[in-house]
């Protein structure tokens, strides 16, 4: 079959690897001038099924709202959230026991499939990218270890490999850690890390096109017509051409936050909302003469909900989730979160004169679990709205959407993906 993949992050390189070891001709068509160019760009870098799980979830909208008096509140609400409030209300719904439940447990099991496609896939093709194993969610006081107990009793449900250690340990682990700061506990989950999601897409585009897929750059697809044989009119980006026509048997969108716009006319309005999250990235002092100067792998933590990662001779810190906010203004009260988180665990170690400051929008809807499977439009296959976890559920997502296009069954069950649960 002949399949247009709209979208070069992460998920759209992925599925066009999968689609192209399938025996398709794939193209895949990007605005940008490269892979990863946008959400994947300079993610947080972290492989955590364990973490995964819906934004929506009881008593979170509680916590939201007692956080924007702080200083550093996780959630920040821009000018355009007013245009998100029929998103949020969704979202309230979505935050009861028993949808939370369920959409958690959907996440899971997705993002631990995909772990595994990713290990099959990076040792096949000996990819490396800045990947190490290990990961640490740290509890600073009894308070945070009290509402980590839910996530430890789901863990413990699913059978996912993990431990609750003391300060210690903890530190132990990760020995760099500041000990001036103050901790109380940490979750360990051995079998989660982190890795360089940009490296990834790279590496990965590079063995799809020895595969035979074509990646088209700085081409903007204007609409999609649904069909036996769907059609693409596109255009290169920013010009005002007139727009060319190409027919395909197939197309896959991954097009992030803006495939509403290209759904719309096809019956079908998802309820995608860009919610931003920011990341710094700077190299770490003496790494070569203090080798544990820095994290060894990946921390997250629970109270700020930010990220610390070591991404080779590199620290990247990450996190945030700011609603209604524009792409272009980075918001300092954002980045000034995580330069403390920075300096509470590890200060010190980053070289901040060459420290680089980032700010992506993830494409979320409002339940958690993304959307894996065809469209209401003949000819139209979806694979997006996978949130902050897209780097997590990405290789597993891509695998899915390829064996229903060959007509298989997938590994994992996918009824709770497909498009009709949001209508």
């Amino acid at each position: 079959m002949r399949i247009a993949v709209i979208g070069a992050g992460i998920v759209g390189v992925t599925t066009a690897y999968e689609l192209a070891i399938d025996g398709h001709e794939v193209t895949v068509v990007e605005r940008r001038p490269s892979v990863a160019a946008e959400t994947s760009f300079a993610n947080g870098g972290v492989i955590a099924p364990g973490n995964v799980a819906p934004w929506a979830a009881p008593g979170m909208p509680t916590r939201v709202l007692a956080g924007l008096w702080s200083r550093h509140s996780a959630v920040r609400f821009g000018a355009g959230t007013l245009a998100a409030s029929p998103w949020l209300w969704r979202y309230l719904r979505a935050c009861r026991k028993a949808p939370h439940a369920r959409n958690h447990t959907m996440m899971q099991q997705l993002a631990h499939f995909s772990r595994a496609r990713m290990d099959d896939l990076a040792g096949s093709l000996q990819l490396q990218f800045e990947q190490t194993r290990g990961h640490l969610v740290l509890l600073r006081s009894g308070r945070d270890l009290a509402r980590a107990q839910s996530s430890l009793a789901l863990f413990a449900e699913l059978g996912i490999d993990h431990e609750l250690i003391d300060a210690t340990r903890c530190r132990e682990l990760e020995p760099g850690l500041d000990p001036g700061t103050p901790l109380k506990a940490a979750i360990r989950l051995p079998q989660d890390g982190v890795g360089n999601c940009r490296q990834f897409a790279h590496l990965l585009k590079a063995q799809a096109e020895t595969r035979g897929a074509r990646f088209r750059f700085g081409i903007e697809v204007m609409s999609i017509a649904a069909g036996k044989q769907p059609e693409l009119l596109t255009r290169p980006t920013g010009s005002t051409d007139a727009p060319t026509t190409q027919c395909f048997d197939a197309v896959v969108v991954c097009a992030g936050h803006e495939a509403g716009r290209l759904l719309e006319p096809l019956g079908l309005r998802l309820p995608l909302l860009p919610v931003y999250g920011y990341s710094l990235t700077a190299p770490i002092r003496h790494v070569e003469t203090m080798p544990d100067f820095g994290p060894r792998s990946g921390l997250l933590d629970e109270r700020f909900r930010i990220s610390l990662s070591r991404l080779g001779q590199r620290i990247r810190v990450a996190g945030g989730a700011e609603v209604g906010g524009r792409a272009n203004r980075m918001d300092p009260a954002a980045l000034r979160t995580l330069y403390k988180v920075l300096h509470d665990w590890f200060p010190g170690v980053a070289d901040l004169s060459r420290a680089q400051h980032w700010k992506g929008a993830c494409a979320m809807l409002p339940d958690g679990p993304p959307v894996i499977g065809p469209s209401a439009g003949a000819g139209v296959w979806l694979n997006l709205g996978h949130g902050s976890s897209g780097w997590t559920m990405s290789c597993g997502s891509a695998r899915i959407v390829a064996d229903q296009i060959a007509g298989r069954t997938p590994s994992i069950g996918i009824g709770g993906f497909a498009v009709d649960r949001l209508r």
